[in-house]
């Protein structure tokens, strides 16, 4: 059961970011693995399972990020990174091509949330396509939304706009791709086991979200309609 991470997950952090060689790893490994490794694994696992046993009929697995780069794609930096992640989506080669649940821990702070990594332009096509022939829908969901404080929509707009929305609809309507994360500094919820009760909240709330984009994905092209 996960516990908590701990100031020497955040010391770590910072150390492999100003110390990204493979001596100073070497010389912290079991550092590494005790206090970031190991705790983040342990908050993937059980999230994920309570996760499940509420919704297995989504076929959610679960992916933990690795501190190793590719070597192949340095292009200058250290061979570590300094941050690690998890995700639950669905089994998949394209792994940009769906919406995933996510949490990410860094020296700066933590994230986590719904969303792409990179939508597909078919999928934002669909998407606008469901909100001008159904708007009703994607409008309650915008309005629960609005109702919240703790997650905020994100994404890159089209720099020529792909049609025009009403006011609720319009902050979603010309996204490439979007998110809905939280995103803060540390506190006092990462040292502790709490930390798994938030995500599953916060996952909660943002399951309509994904259903619905997931729902959109199987719609028809509309650009061949």
């Amino acid at each position: 059961m996960f516990q908590g991470f701990s100031e020497q997950t955040v010391d770590f952090m910072w150390g492999i970011r100003f110390n990204n060689e493979k001596s100073w790893f070497e010389q912290h490994k079991e550092l590494y693995k005790s206090c970031f490794y190991d705790p983040m694994r342990a908050l993937a696992d059980e999230v994920y399972e309570r996760f499940l046993d509420r919704h297995g009929e989504l076929d959610l697995i679960r992916r933990v990020s690795r501190i190793y780069r590719d070597a192949r794609r340095l292009h200058g930096r250290g061979p570590y990174k300094d941050r690690l992640w998890w995700s639950m989506e669905r089994p998949s080669d394209n792994w940009s091509g769906e919406p995933v649940f996510w949490f990410e821990l860094e020296p700066e702070g933590y994230s986590y949330g719904m969303g792409f990594w990179m939508a597909p332009a078919v999928t934002m096509a669909k998407f606008r396509a469901r909100m001008d022939q159904d708007p009703k829908p994607m409008e309650q969901l915008a309005r629960a939304f609005r109702r919240q404080d703790r997650f905020v929509l994100d994404g890159v707009d089209y720099k020529r706009p792909k049609g025009e929305a009403a006011k609720l609809l319009a902050p979603w309507y010309n996204k490439k791709s979007f998110s809905l994360g939280y995103e803060g500094p540390h506190d006092a919820l990462l040292w502790s086991h709490d930390l798994a009760d938030q995500l599953l909240e916060g996952y909660e709330f943002l399951l309509p979200y994904y259903q619905y984009m997931m729902d959109v994905i199987a719609d028809p092209d509309p650009r061949e309609q």
